[in-house]
């Protein structure tokens, strides 16, 4: 068995006190950060020596980020150079802006990719976005520190895209769980033979019952977390069993809403700290859920392991590879005087997303609403108009109904 590097064997005593150095020079950094200064203008830092220290940390959320890019754009005085010194600046929904970089593996994600079997000779179709949004260019930059070509499909044209997988000869796919099914099926019904073994995904859950398809297929499908803020957090290796942080970010799994550790085992809110030096990301809360996993990784690497994605903090739902949040919600309604309340279900048809979007309404068109579910959600979904005080109150505005077992 090969690693990526030797940091993946290291022992926990090495691996803490190599953190905890890396974890002091980002500090260092990030005091010369105006956004950070401003955060923690009520710390200590040079009483933070060891990543054991980091609960002393405030925490920092999207909502923070938001604020302060607003104020001082783009990048809210949190990174250590200015825009024109990264390579590529991106936004995500919120709108929040995220730098972006193309040295060796800048985002982290060639350590997926080389657990999962993807490198030279391989021929990577990314089929992530690569319009305003990094996840396109986080996957080929993997792919390029593992020495693989790439097709940037992108996404949609499907046609096209099993045109182009067959006449390139594309041996991995890189993408959201699901479409890679619709490029097979489109394939099928096409008489189209295509050549992918390995498939590489994220951005939505992976069902098993879909990994299991793309077996019986002889198509090897391994999942990795990442967000556009971070890049790569955690990812499985063939052994399957959780995922494994990501050798460059410290991980705590802290009571949601609070920076407070959870004991091992429990579940709790996800928080970050990036040892990438260009981006000093600190105690960054994703407001997803995890928890961790106990003993180390049959595969031989040493890190911590966590389950997995196990929902939001908040209601904020992954729905098709795209975050639906609260507050879009309700934008939907108020963009119509005559909506009472709206209710967003998540649900599967088959091995596929979808969307229903509930709204109390004592009249109005399903075709203006729909439209301005498009517009206002990003997801075209079904519109079902309910009348007043028929939604249940129980404070959900976004329900996920999708089982992840």
């Amino acid at each position: 068995m090969t690693f990526y590097d030797a940091l993946e064997t290291r022992s926990a005593d090495q691996r803490a006190a190599e953190q905890s150095t890396g974890l002091r020079e980002q500090l260092a950094r990030a005091k010369s950060a105006p956004g950070f200064a401003a955060h923690f203008a009520d710390v200590d830092l040079d009483a933070i020596q060891t990543i054991a220290d980091l609960p002393k940390l405030p925490v920092l959320r999207k909502s923070d980020l938001t604020k302060a890019q607003g104020q001082h754009p783009p990048f809210g005085g949190f990174t250590v150079k200015p825009a024109h010194g990264f390579a590529h600046v991106f936004q995500s929904p919120g709108p929040i802006y995220e730098p972006g970089g193309v040295d060796h593996d800048w985002w982290r994600m060639g350590r997926f990719l080389h657990a999962a079997g993807v490198g030279q000779g391989d021929i990577v179709q990314n089929c992530f976005g690569y319009h305003l949004t990094p996840a396109g260019m986080i996957f080929e930059n993997g792919a390029r520190a593992v020495g693989a070509a790439v097709l940037p499909a992108g996404t949609g044209q499907t046609e096209l895209q099993v045109t182009a997988a067959r006449d390139v000869g594309c041996t991995a796919y890189a993408g959201t769980p699901d479409y890679l099914k619709v490029i097979l099926d489109k394939a099928d019904e096409m008489g189209v033979v295509l050549n992918f073994s390995k498939a590489v995904v994220g951005g939505g859950a992976l069902f098993p019952s879909l990994r299991q398809a793309y077996a019986d297929r002889g198509i090897s499908c391994l999942q990795c977390y990442a967000t556009a803020d971070l890049g790569n957090i955690a990812y499985e290796s063939a052994a399957m069993e959780g995922m494994i942080i990501d050798e460059h970010v410290i991980v705590e799994i802290v009571t949601p809403g609070t920076g407070t550790p959870v004991a091992e085992g429990e579940v709790g809110e996800v928080v970050v700290t990036s040892l990438n030096p260009d981006y000093p990301l600190i105690r960054f809360a994703t407001g997803d859920l995890s928890a961790v996993l106990p003993g180390q990784s049959p595969c031989g690497r040493t890190n911590l392991r966590i389950k997995g994605w196990m929902g939001r903090a908040d209601q904020t739902t992954k729905i098709k590879g795209m975050f639906v949040r609260p507050e879009q919600v309700a934008a939907l309604v108020a963009k119509h005087d005559e909506i009472v309340k709206a209710r967003v279900i998540a649900a599967r048809q088959g091995e596929m997303d979808t969307m229903t979007v509930q709204i109390e309404s004592p009249g109005g068109d399903d075709g203006t609403y729909a439209k301005s579910v498009a517009e206002v959600l990003k997801l075209k979904g079904t519109v079902q108009v309910v009348p007043p005080g028929s939604l249940p109150k129980d404070g959900l505005v976004i329900e996920d109904q999708r089982v992840y077992d």
